[in-house]
C-alpha cells in the first residue's frame, strides 16, 4: 500500500496542525466498482448539468483536468490546480470545521478521498471524492469564486464554536461513516440519526461557527446563482448529487434571494433541502461574507467576544487595543456597569503574542497555570498607559525598578515593584512586569505576591476575540484524535468476483486484455449477481450499436430488474438515456 502524500509548494507551507489531517490517497484501493460509480455519476452530470450548472462548471472540469472515466489522482489534480494557484489534499472524512476552513484560507481544497458505495450513488451525507473533486474543484477555476472561498476560509477559521458544535461535528461524522460502511446494523444508523436530530432540535443561541457554517452550506455546498426565476447551480453538494441536482430545479424547492439572513437558516444534512438561496453573482457572496464578518467577535471584540470564548471552553485569543494578544482557555471576566471588560483570566497553558508572533519569554512554559490581568484606563488620568510617552510614565511614577501603586477607573488597584516594560513597534507599552504585586477588586484579591511575578497586559479594551491561538507555534496543536474513523471495506468472495467482472468490462472498453468475454460476464451476472444493475448497463453501452440480439437480452434483464427493484428504475433509465443519445465524452 502506498503511503505517499502528493504535494505542491502550497501544501509544503501548511502549518503542522493542518498537516496532521492529511492522509495518502492510496489510489490502488479504489475497486473497479468504485471506478464505475465515478464514471456513471460523471457521465450523468456532464449530460444534465450542462443545462442547469453555472457555465464555470464544465469549463472548470476541463481546466482542472478531471476525467469523466477515471477517479482523479491527487498527483494529477495538484499538478493542474497549481496552475490556478490552488492545491488539494486527501483527508479521512469530515474534519473539524475550523480546520476545514483554514485549509481554504491557504488555497487548499480538502478532499475526502473515499468514494460512495453503489447503493448511495445518488447522494451520501459523507464527504467523498465525487463531492469534493467533481463538485468543488471545477468551480474553483473561476477566479471570483476562488477568491470568495479563500476569504471565507480566512474569516471562517476564526469563528468561535460552542460545546454543541463540537458534539454536532462528532455526531455528523459518525452518521456519515455508518451510512457508507457495509454490514452495519440498521439500529446503529438509526441511533446515530437520532443523535444528530436531537442536537439539531436543541434550543440554544447559535454560535458564530454555527452561523458561518450555515452560510457555507447555502453557498459553497448548496448555492444557486443567477435569478430566482432562472437559477444555475454552483454548490458542490448539488453538483455532485445526481438526484438533487435535478430535484432542486423543480418548483418543489423554494428559491430565495441570498442575504446575510441565510446564516440563520439551519439545514439537515440527511435530507434534500426544501429551500435554496440564489446569489446574483460571485462578487455578492463576498459582500454578504463581509457583512457577516462585521458582526463577529473577530472584528467587534468586547465583552460579547470574550463571553463566547469562555462559553466555548476551547483555545481562543483576545487582542487588546495595543495589539497585545493573549491565547488560552478563558474562564473568567469582570465587567463594569457599562458592560466593559475590566479584568480577564485564562486557565492552563497560555501564550502572549503581538501581531501573531509569540513574545520572547511569554510562552506556555512561562504561563503554564494561566494568565490574568486588569485592563482599561487609570483613574484620574486622561491618558491610557499605552498612550503615555516616556515623560508621561515618569510623571506618573512608572519607573523601572521602583515601587508603584495605581488604580484603574474600574476600582481595581495594583501595587508592586515595577521590574520592566515591553513595547510594541509603535513604541507603546504592551506589557509591564511586577514583583511583590498585589491586585485587589473590592474585597477580592485577584493576585497576591506569593503567586510569583505578575505581567500586566496593557490595553484600554478588547478589540478582537477569535478561535485558536495568535501564534500557531505557541501550542502543540498536533493532537486531534476523532472518536470515529472511516471503516475500510472488507470484501466477500462474491464481491471480489464482481470486482473482477467490472475490471474485465473496464479492460474491454479500454481495448485491453480481459479474462472474460462480455457474454460470459453477463451470464455470470444473471446467474450469481442478480441485484447488480450498473455492470449490465456498462455492457449494454459497449454492444448496443453492434449486437442487436445481445442488446435485447440485456434490455430484457434490465427491465425485469426495474420491476423487481423499483428504487433503482430511474437510475437504469438515466443510464440508458445517456447511452442511447450516443453522447461523446471527451
Amino acid at each position: 500500500m502506498s503511503q505517499t502524500i502528493t504535494s505542491n509548494p502550497l501544501i509544503d507551507r501548511l502549518p503542522a496542525h493542518l498537516k496532521q489531517f492529511i492522509k495518502p490517497q492510496n489510489y490502488e484501493e479504489y475497486t473497479p466498482i468504485n471506478q464505475a460509480v465515478w464514471r456513471y455519476v460523471m457521465r450523468k452530470n456532464v449530460t444534465s448539468l450542462s443545462k442547469v450548472a453555472h457555465k464555470s462548471y464544465l469549463k472548470g472540469l476541463e481546466k482542472t483536468g478531471i476525467s469523466v472515466d477515471d477517479i482523479p489522482s491527487m498527483y494529477g489534480m495538484n499538478r493542474i490546480l497549481k496552475e490556478i494557484g490552488w492545491a488539494a489534499v486527501a483527508v479521512d472524512g469530515f474534519i473539524p470545521p475550523n480546520a476545514f476552513m483554514e485549509f481554504q484560507a491557504y488555497n487548499i481544497l480538502v478532499i475526502a478521498s473515499d468514494i460512495r458505495q453503489l447503493e448511495n450513488i445518488e447522494y451520501t451525507p459523507a464527504p467523498d471524492i465525487i463531492h469534493e473533486a467533481a463538485g468543488h474543484a471545477p468551480i474553483i477555476a473561476n477566479p471570483d469564486y476562488a477568491e470568495y472561498l479563500r476569504r471565507f476560509g480566512k474569516i471562517g477559521c476564526k469563528a468561535i464554536s460552542s460545546k454543541k458544535d463540537y458534539e454536532m461535528y462528532e455526531a455528523v461524522r459518525k452518521l456519515s461513516i455508518l451510512k457508507e460502511a457495509s454490514n452495519i446494523d440498521q439500529n446503529d444508523i438509526d441511533n446515530a440519526e437520532k443523535k444528530v436530530e436531537a442536537l439539531q432540535n436543541q434550543k440554544s443561541t447559535p454560535s458564530e461557527m454555527a452561523l458561518i457554517r450555515n452560510l457555507h452550506w447555502w453557498t459553497v455546498e448548496y448555492g444557486l446563482i443567477g435569478t430566482t426565476e432562472d437559477p444555475k447551480i454552483y454548490g458542490a453538494g448539488l453538483l455532485s448529487s445526481i438526484g438533487e441536482s435535478e430535484w432542486c430545479m423543480t418548483d418543489n424547492v423554494k428559491k430565495i434571494s441570498y442575504s446575510p439572513e441565510a446564516a440563520f437558516q439551519d439545514f439537515d444534512i440527511t435530507k434534500p433541502q426544501p429551500q435554496l438561496f440564489v446569489t446574483p453573482d460571485f462578487a455578492y457572496l463576498c459582500q454578504v461574507l463581509e457583512e457577516f464578518a462585521d458582526t463577529m467577535a473577530l472584528r467587534k471584540g468586547g465583552h460579547r467576544g470574550l463571553a463566547k470564548l469562555i462559553e466555548s471552553e476551547n483555545l481562543g485569543t483576545i487582542e487588546l487595543s495595543t495589539g497585545l494578544q493573549v491565547s488560552g482557555i478563558f474562564n473568567r471576566m469582570i465587567k463594569n456597569e457599562d458592560n466593559e471588560v475590566i479584568y480577564f483570566e485564562t486557565k492552563g497553558p497560555t501564550a502572549i503574542s503581538f501581531r501573531e508572533k509569540e513574545l520572547i519569554g511569554h510562552g506556555v512554559d512561562t504561563h503554564s497555570n494561566g494568565f490574568r490581568s486588569p485592563i482599561g484606563k487609570l483613574k484620574g488620568i486622561n491618558l491610557a498607559i499605552e498612550n503615555m510617552s516616556p515623560r508621561d510614565l515618569k510623571a506618573y511614577n512608572f519607573y523601572d525598578g521602583e515601587y508603584i501603586e495605581f488604580e484603574f477607573e474600574s476600582g481595581i488597584t495594583v501595587a508592586g515593584n515595577n521590574i520592566t516594560g515591553m513595547r510594541n513597534v509603535q513604541g507603546e507599552l504592551i506589557l509591564i512586569q511586577f514583583s511583590e504585586c498585589t491586585i485587589k477588586y473590592k474585597d477580592e484579591f485577584l493576585f497576591k505576591p506569593e503567586w510569583g511575578t505578575f505581567d500586566l497586559a496593557v490595553g484600554k479594551e478588547i478589540v478582537s476575540a477569535f478561535s485558536g491561538p495568535a501564534d500557531d507555534n505557541s501550542f502543540d496543536l498536533v493532537t486531534h484524535v476523532s472518536t470515529t474513523t472511516t471503516v475500510k471495506q472488507e470484501h466477500s468472495s462474491e464481491q471480489n468476483e464482481l470486482h473482477e467482472l467490472y475490471a474485465s468490462v473496464r479492460n474491454i472498453r479500454n481495448g485491453e486484455n480481459s479474462k472474460f468475454s462480455l457474454e460470459a460476464i453477463f451470464e455470470i451476472i444473471e446467474k450469481d449477481h442478480q441485484n447488480d444493475w450498473l455492470l449490465s448497463l456498462e455492457i449494454y453501452e459497449l454492444v448496443h450499436d453492434r449486437d442487436p440480439k445481445f442488446t435485447s437480452q440485456i434490455l430484457k434483464y434490465l427491465n425485469e430488474l426495474k420491476l423487481k427493484r423499483t428504487e433503482i428504475k430511474h437510475l437504469i433509465d438515466s443510464g440508458l438515456e445517456i447511452i442511447d443519445k450516443d453522447l461523446t465524452i471527451a
